[in-house]
């Protein structure tokens, strides 16, 4: 038996919706808080290719 056999058998088939059916993005207070926060800084990258954030002026 191969794990994906396991795992159907436990947990079922795996549920497809409809691929053409557009993503509905809900934003709750949480997200909206969390882009007000992270609004506040400036994603940077070096000669290395490392991203860091850097807090804007005046923020």
């Amino acid at each position: 038996m191969k794990v994906t056999d396991r795992l159907r058998f436990w947990f079922g088939p795996a549920t497809r919706g409809d691929i053409d059916t557009p993503v509905v993005h809900k934003h709750d207070d949480f997200e909206t808080a969390s882009e007000e926060d992270l609004g506040h800084f400036v994603v940077e990258t070096d000669d290395q290719g490392h991203h860091y954030g850097i807090r804007k002026e005046g923020a």
